[in-house]
């Protein structure tokens, strides 16, 4: 019976899930709002189905792994490098301005402790990770200035919230007394720091060296396996053996696979089954949601959505006007975070079953996040078209998202063959960038020793729509396809979707195949190496204005000698 109620759960849980987030879609919301809603459908406080909560808080406590695991594998010290003198002191600052006025709020108007609004006002003060990258690449900001100090600003809070989940059962639990208080401590901060170490060090030796070994089987199926059991085996290890959060353990796991070679091609395999669990991670929140209870805690409520929507906007604002930043950005920025979601419903869990959190907090945070995220989707697409009266603020955002590709300008090419090499070659002798996607990870170790000026890659498979978007497609000026044997016609599809300016050419070994691809409206279609290489080489420098007419006849000679 237990075995029914786990897929029943998890079957009416996914379900639920899908109706509602393409209802929220659909509304133009944040899927997150519809998932939430999901689990209040399936909730023991609505009538109908009603879902088995402990299986659905253990689907959770799997989602939070795998989240962790995720965002351990996008944290780049790089990323905080480029905005820290923003994104540091700000996020800091922020979090301790909202703990502070939690503290002093739930204590005046509702008799709290200090503890207690301490913690409280330490999970309300960061934002959600997805709802924040969401909103961003919704409105097509996420590779401007204002979605690159959004993301640094989101790396610290991440960071902040891990070590809260780490030292709060130590500082808080009732097991402590006054006498061992300082030796818990010492004990807990050597077994972490031992963790760190051990995870960091002989993890970055060996970890690397088992995804190799496994992605040379050129089995799918077992590279994903051995990500999964990397985030979960480390995450249940750092638990059992170190007795810390799991939740450190996977994101320790993440870092050590984000710095190799396999960091987009692990991302892309893992993100399927995350995006999962992280959706059934919104719907056991739902699930815990109780609408009788909203009635016993509205203050709380009015106290919470006050300093969310209100105060931490304002304190964003004034923060990155303070360091530097324009008006018009800092009102973007703090439009992102007005509101919370994952992490502050994790920190509330640990607070209420440690009993230092009453449960109408979880209840006051779950209506909050609801309310908050639906109203943060509409603030953010409002705000620039109240601020676009000035006439400057479209001027403004354009700038920088021209600057950025002009930066970064550069063609992705798929395959590092015959084909992909002599084109690669071409665009670096005339001065364009290239970003390489390949399956074979010694091609990919050659191209990183090699570090010629220009030529980047990246290890993975094309197919993946996370690996396409760490190559930068977005902000690609063309895309080649010169791998005969890769499936020419999904990777073209995929990569339309992600960026529908993008121009594209395909190198094919069939006739039939290229004909369908004209067909498609991909009209720049090859077949041959040789040939194939030096017409797409022409065809993309005559597009991005830097074919001369002695390297058109240099090519069109080598074409004429291909031919013969």
């Amino acid at each position: 019976m237990e075995g029914i109620s786990l897929i029943l759960t998890l079957a009416a849980g996914l379900t639920a899930a899908l109706i509602f987030g393409v209802i929220a879609q659909k509304l133009k919301l944040s899927p997150i709002v519809g998932y939430l809603f999901a689990g209040i459908a399936i909730s023991p406080y609505s009538p109908g189905f009603v879902g088995n909560i402990e299986v659905a808080k253990q689907f959770a406590d799997i989602g939070v792994v795998l989240l962790l695991f995720g965002v351990g594998l996008n944290f780049h010290f790089s990323d905080l490098k480029a905005v820290y003198k923003v994104a540091v002191p700000g996020s800091v600052i922020q979090i301790i301005l909202a703990t502070t006025i939690a503290v002093c709020l739930t204590h005046l108007f509702l008799g709290w402790s200090w503890k207690t609004g301490l913690i409280f006002g330490m999970a309300i003060s960061v934002a959600s990770t997805v709802a924040v990258t969401r909103v961003l690449s919704d409105n097509r900001n996420l590779h401007t200035s204002v979605g690159h100090t959004a993301v640094g600003w989101l790396v610290v809070e991440d960071l902040f919230t891990i070590f809260v989940l780490v030292l709060i059962p130590v500082f808080f639990s009732e097991k402590n007394s006054d006498v061992r208080f300082l030796a818990t401590i010492g004990i807990t901060t050597l077994k972490i720091s031992v963790l760190i170490v051990f995870v960091l060090v002989f993890g970055q030796k060996l970890l690397p060296k088992i995804l190799e070994y496994v992605a040379k089987t050129g089995s799918r199926e077992l590279f994903t396996l051995a990500v999964l059991v990397f985030a979960l085996g480390i995450a249940v290890g750092a638990s059992e053996v170190f007795n810390v959060s799991m939740a450190l353990g996977a994101f320790l796991a993440g870092m050590v696979v984000g710095q190799s070679e396999f960091s987009a091609r692990a991302t892309s395999e893992a993100i399927s089954i995350s995006d999962a669990f992280s959706v059934l991670f919104f719907v056991s929140v739902g699930m815990l949601f109780d609408i009788k209870l909203v009635f016993d805690c509205w203050k709380l409520i009015l106290l919470t959505l006050f300093i969310i929507v209100i105060c931490k906007p304002l304190f964003v604002i004034t923060l990155s006007k303070f360091l530097g930043q324009s008006f018009k950005k800092a009102v973007s920025l703090g439009a992102a975070f007005g509101q919370i979601g994952e992490f502050s419903f994790i920190s509330a869990t640990v607070g209420v079953s440690l009993g230092i959190l009453p449960s109408q907090a979880s209840t006051a945070i779950i209506c909050v996040s609801i309310i908050s995220v639906t109203l943060n989707t509409i603030i953010y697409k409002t705000v620039p078209s109240l601020m676009s009266k000035t006439a400057k603020y479209n001027k403004c955002s354009l700038e920088e998202k021209t600057n950025t590709n002009k930066d970064e300008r550069f063609v992705i090419v798929v395959g590092y063959g015959p084909v992909g090499k002599a084109i690669t070659g071409i665009l670096l002798k005339n001065g364009i960038n290239v970003m390489i996607i390949e399956m074979n990870v010694d091609t990919v170790r050659a191209i990183y020793k090699e570090k010629k000026e220009g030529l980047h890659a990246i290890y993975g498979d094309a197919t993946q729509t996370e690996i396409l978007i760490r190559a930068g497609i977005e902000a690609s000026e063309a895309f080649i396809v010169s791998a005969p044997s890769a499936p020419v016609e999904e990777i073209i599809q995929i990569a339309s979707s992600l960026n529908s300016r993008i121009w594209i050419l395909a190198h094919t070994t069939y006739l039939s195949q290229a004909k369908r691809l004209r067909k498609g409206g991909i009209q720049n279609v090859s077949s041959g190496e040789g040939a194939g290489a030096l017409v797409m080489s022409r065809e993309i420098l005559k597009k991005l204005g830097t074919l001369d007419e002695k390297i058109e006849q240099e090519i069109n000679l080598m074409l004429k000698e291909q031919l013969l």
